[in-house]
């Protein structure tokens, strides 16, 4: 029987009882390898990249160097090859979340809130996708509303690239709906044709993962249109 590859995951935390509790649950899952564990974030991207990490678990405030900056180093805009980091947190406020995400991670968890989530969200960092705790997702999303008025990026995509149902798919993921199914049952397909949309969107915007799609569609103002009527695949 064909086995699942095995995923490698790093944790990144200053604090070593949450260490030992982030290994322990994970060594109980078949497909994941713990092949670390550092306390700063200068020591997250050594390690991260020596080990061949697939998905970081990153703390933000770390000593010896933050979990933002390692998260930029080795997930950024700039980065050929970046590693899958899910930021795993207390902080809820929607700055951190905004910066954390703008940096290149892929996911944003609370550590008082989503530990039932962790595997969920390892898995889905190592297949390309993302996930947002759900105690920041509708934060996040009013926030970036607010800042709707900001200058974009230059290279920011014109939501002109999108046919219409991958536009319908992608302003779901702008009003906070980030998992396929409930984003399939709001428009009434499947979700094979929501995984097939947001693929073709991903790959025509030239983003890495859902969550940066999301931020774009804010950006692009996406979550002020009309409900789309359901779609008729």
């Amino acid at each position: 029987m064909r086995t699942r590859p095995t995923i490698r995951v790093l944790i990144a935390d200053d604090n070593p009882t949450v260490r030992r509790g982030l290994r322990l649950q994970l060594n109980h899952a078949d497909d994941i390898t713990v092949v670390g564990e550092v306390s700063s974030g200068t020591d997250a991207v050594v390690v991260a990249r020596t080990e061949r990490a697939d998905v970081v678990l990153m703390d933000l405030q770390m000593p010896g160097g933050s979990g933002l900056a390692a998260t930029r180093a080795l997930a950024g805009p700039e980065v050929e090859t970046p590693v899958r980091v899910i930021v795993l947190t207390n902080h809820t406020a929607h700055a951190y979340v905004i910066d954390a995400l703008e940096s290149g991670a892929v996911g944003y968890l609370i550590k008082t809130h989503d530990t039932s989530d962790l595997l969920t969200a390892i898995r889905a960092a190592a297949r390309g996708d993302a996930l947002v705790s759900s105690r920041v997702t509708i934060p996040l999303i009013r926030e970036l509303t607010r800042r709707r008025n900001t200058a974009r990026p230059e290279n920011d995509p014109s939501p002109g690239v999108l046919s219409p149902a991958e536009i319908d798919v992608v302003t779901q993921l702008s009003l906070g709906r980030t998992t396929n199914e409930d984003i399939a049952s709001t428009l009434f397909v499947s979700v094979n044709t929501v995984r097939s949309q947001l693929s073709s969107a991903l790959r025509k915007t030239g983003f890495s993962d859902r969550t940066q799609l999301a931020l774009w569609a804010v950006r692009r103002g996406l979550d002020q249109q009309r409900p789309a009527e359901p779609s008729q695949q």
